[in-house]
């Protein structure tokens, strides 16, 4: 295939890919990082986004969606006889940086990788979100910096999108923030209601291997009752304690989650779920138990499962630990629901990221398997939007911190941005460059 300029579209990659600099990659974290960006605060790192993409020569504009929330749009217009595609990252961390908000939850203290600073050593770069979404981002960024700067010509328009709120969290405890749904993809909801509707999306976010598939979620908020009741008249009066009660439960759906998980182990994914969080009573007066203990439940989801499917699945599971503990006082409700999704692996889309992939590994592609990690693709996919994931490898044993989770989401390997960027690069000249009579 021969792009609009009469070049093979082997002859633009390589092209393209010869102006790729890890030092600008360096350059572009250190700068995403040093701008705080917590779920429901993203404007300013979008404002930055607009006038950095403006600069590169992109059409740049900023979509707001309130005081404090933002996306930034890029776009590389094409000559109109071919397809377009989106290039789409979050841009908010899951944690803010921010120690009253995060500690102890997050641990004793922030460790460097957990602070909106960005640390250089050598091939790795650390701060908060510096992989992930950050490091994503900054591919995306880079790509289509690029593109732009090698003066190809493309037959379709190439979009970059860089949304807020896509952590899995509902509006943070934080007094400023005015809206509930902060997160949860509203931000890549709204940039697709407000126009960005591409033929095709690719969506970076980690994983070295193309998905074209992910788990879904369901919320639940689960509450054991009891009795109010106080330490010195516990063993006079009726006493039935609610977070006692609660364990009960909590053990009996983490066995539960195990026989779900199994069932639902199939294509990319192994949906898993999760007690993560716990109220009840009075931090300030243990000498009392509250008459009610609550807990929330995120469940993940297959694509070939339904939120009410799950639902009664889930009604099920909790009628199988009442059975088994007819004392228990439980309520439950479903609070949340994003629908796991799936592309058609023979879809151009996952086809073009696959062919990226193998260029630049040399063999055949191999899918990562056992995923239970959520992204903003279900909500592109949701839409009707054909959509591939792609990302970075975890940090290796050279990295400066051990591999965990926080280290996971912190820590970015620059050799690792180089590699993702050459793919994003791939497959936007590879689709971009697509006639639209092809698809007809």
């Amino acid at each position: 295939m021969t792009s609009s300029s009469g070049q093979t579209i082997d002859e633009q990659i390589k092209h393209v890919w010869n102006q790729i600099d890890p030092e600008r990659l360096k350059e572009l974290i250190v700068e995403l990082i040093e701008i705080p960006s917590p779920t429901g605060q993203e404007r300013a790192l979008a404002e930055w986004a607009v006038k950095k993409m403006s600069g590169m020569g992109l059409g740049a504009t900023l979509q707001v969606i309130d005081e404090e929330q933002a996306n930034a749009i890029g776009r590389i217009t094409g000559d109109g006889r071919g397809v377009s595609l989106l290039l789409y990252a979050p841009i908010d961390t899951l944690t803010t940086g921010n120690p009253e908000e995060d500690v102890p939850w997050i641990g004793p203290e922030l460790r460097e990788d957990m602070k909106t600073h960005a640390v250089v050593d050598g091939n790795f770069v650390l701060g908060l979100g510096a992989s992930n979404p950050k490091g994503h981002a900054a591919c995306i960024i880079a790509a289509a910096e690029v593109i732009v700067a090698s003066g190809v010509e493309l037959r379709g328009d190439l979009i970059v999108g860089l949304g807020a709120g896509g952590m899995p969290t509902n509006k943070r405890a934080n007094p400023t923030m005015s809206r509930y749904n902060a997160g949860q993809g509203n931000g890549c909801s709204f940039m697709i209601e407000q126009g960005v509707f591409p033929d095709f999306a690719l969506i970076a976010k980690p994983g070295w291997a193309v998905a074209w598939e992910e788990v879904g979620l369901c919320w639940f908020e689960v509450q054991v009752g009891g009795t109010f009741n106080y330490v010195g008249s516990r063993h006079r009066m009726p006493y039935v304690n609610p977070i006692v009660e609660s364990t009960k439960v909590i053990v009996g759906l983490e066995e539960w989650f195990k026989a779900y998980s199994s069932a639902h182990t199939d294509g990319l994914v192994a949906p898993q779920g999760n007690i993560g969080a716990i109220r009840s009573g009075w931090m300030h007066m243990p000498s009392v138990c509250g008459a009610t203990c609550s807990f929330m439940v995120d469940l993940r989801t297959s694509p070939r499962s339904t939120p009410s499917e799950v639902r009664r699945e889930f009604a099920q599971g909790i009628n199988d630990i009442r059975s088994a503990n007819p004392e228990l006082d439980i309520t439950w409700e479903m609070v949340l629901s994003i629908p796991g999704t799936s592309t058609n692996p023979s879809n151009w889309i996952v086809e073009s990221a696959v062919r990226a992939w193998e260029k630049l590994e040399g063999r055949g592609h191999e899918p990562i398997l056992l995923n239970s990690g959520a992204t903003d693709a279900n909500i592109l996919r949701g839409r009707g939007i054909p959509t591939a994931r792609i990302g970075m490898d975890r940090i290796g044993e050279d990295a400066p911190l051990t591999l965990d989770f926080a280290a996971g989401m912190n820590v970015v390997d620059v050799r690792e941005m180089v590699r993702l960027t050459k793919h994003l690069v791939h497959t936007a000249l590879d689709t971009c460059n697509l006639r639209r009579d092809v698809l007809d």
